[in-house]
């Protein structure tokens, strides 16, 4: 047993849930490198973080996200490290942009293009599909739903990448990533100012016009509030379906009985997204920081200690979910612990499930089966999301060999 784990660790990279095992077990509430931060590991103890924010506050994600040597960064100033009431002013502006009715009408240009990304996949040989298709997709989507002209698209994973895990994995020595991800920042900034400045003169039907019109108690959101949004916008609609997308297929590879199952049944494919959430949840942990004193699995922390809540680490918690280690797409759902809970449940977790259910589906209807490549995947691990950094496969054609 370890006396500290270092999250970043190539072994932890490639498959951190024999460490999260051992520490659930050993050491439920302790100290992890890089940074000193404390991981709470079991289902319990994160459930209960997560359900009280006025002892766990998520300024602690605008901690974790904003180290002084970047110079400010909006993602750092999102909701996602509000607390009431804040919090609950600024998320009333977007539920309406991803409830169901929103959904709806965006579900037929998703599905469209969902079809056309599949379409241009090569057939019969290896393919690194991260970035035609897991990374294409989502990138599409929430460029359409912002007005990011698509030239633009495929900066936005890059810029997503750089202003969380580009930050948060950052080591006092390394100058160069530093400067990678102040220069991230900048384009950003610049990106959506400019992109901002067009729909104040020319406001259309895209999300950043229905914000500039916005009105909380009377007053247009500031300069600061409207990047923040676009950041927020930006990471959460990327960053979760990007990894959900390819892990998927990581899982259809590893078992592939699953996928001749959801040829066969396409109503089964809800089911199996919920598992594929929890098998392998793409955000892993959540940055919090205690506001008192507190105990917590057992271990005594006083105000101001900064957490690491291990979402990855309860969703393979036995206590709650027996055979935890084991894919069941049977297993009763939905799993909602991997966007969340409480006040910070993931606006776009309702955006994600349908880009997983659409590209799956464009997926069976072109291919009979799905094939490891001859490389190894790879994995991006940061201290908050995990996935897939290259999944080769063979695709073979519905009808072919």
């Amino acid at each position: 047993m370890k006396t500290r784990y270092d999250l970043l660790s190539p072994e932890v990279k490639a498959n951190p849930y024999p460490t999260y095992a051992e520490m659930r077990h050993h050491s439920p509430v302790c100290q992890v490198d890089p940074g000193g931060m404390w991981a709470v590991s079991r289902y319990a103890d994160v459930m209960r973080v997560l359900k009280d924010p006025g002892l766990f506050s998520s300024r602690g994600f605008g901690v974790a996200t904003n180290p002084p040597w970047l110079g400010g960064n909006p993602f750092s100033e999102s909701m996602l490290a509000m607390d009431p009431p804040e919090h609950g002013r600024l998320r009333t502006l977007i539920t309406r942009a991803f409830g169901r009715a929103a959904m709806e009408r965006l579900e037929p240009r998703v599905r469209a293009f969902a079809a056309r990304a599949v379409a241009e996949l090569p057939l019969g040989a290896p393919v690194d599909v991260m970035a035609p298709y897991a990374l294409r997709i989502p990138a599409f989507v929430i460029g359409d739903m912002l007005g990011v002209d698509p030239a633009l698209h495929v900066r936005l994973k890059r810029w997503a990448d750089l202003i969380t895990g580009g930050v948060t994995t950052v080591r006092p020595e390394e100058e160069e990533r530093k400067q990678l991800a102040r220069d991230a920042v900048a384009e950003l900034k610049g990106a959506f100012g400019e992109l901002l400045e067009k729909r104040r003169q020319a406001p259309g039907e895209d999300l950043l016009s229905e914000l500039l019109r916005a009105r909380v108690e009377g007053e247009a959101l500031t300069p600061s509030e409207l990047m923040a949004f676009c950041a927020l916008l930006l990471v959460g609609g990327i960053e979760t379906a990007v990894n959900m997308l390819a892990v998927s297929l990581v899982v259809l590879l590893e078992q592939p009985a699953l996928w001749t199952r959801l040829r066969e049944d396409r109503s089964a494919i809800p089911a199996f997204i919920e598992e594929v959430l929890r098998y392998e949840p793409p955000v892993q942990a959540a940055p919090r920081l205690t506001t008192a004193e507190v105990e917590l699995g057992g271990v005594r922390l006083p105000a101001g200690t900064p957490l690491l809540v291990l979402l990855g680490s309860a969703c393979h918690d036995e206590a709650q979910f027996p055979q935890a280690d084991r894919f069941d797409m049977d297993r009763p759902g939905p799993q909602n612990l991997p966007f969340g809970h409480g006040i910070h449940f993931c606006l776009g977790a309702q955006l994600a499930r349908m880009e997983g259910r659409l590209a799956l589906e464009a997926l069976l209807d072109r291919c009979a089966r799905l094939e490891r490549g001859p490389e190894p995947v790879r994995w991006h691990r940061t201290l908050v999301v995990r996935g897939p950094a290259s999944l080769p496969v063979v695709l073979h054609p519905a009808g072919g060999p």
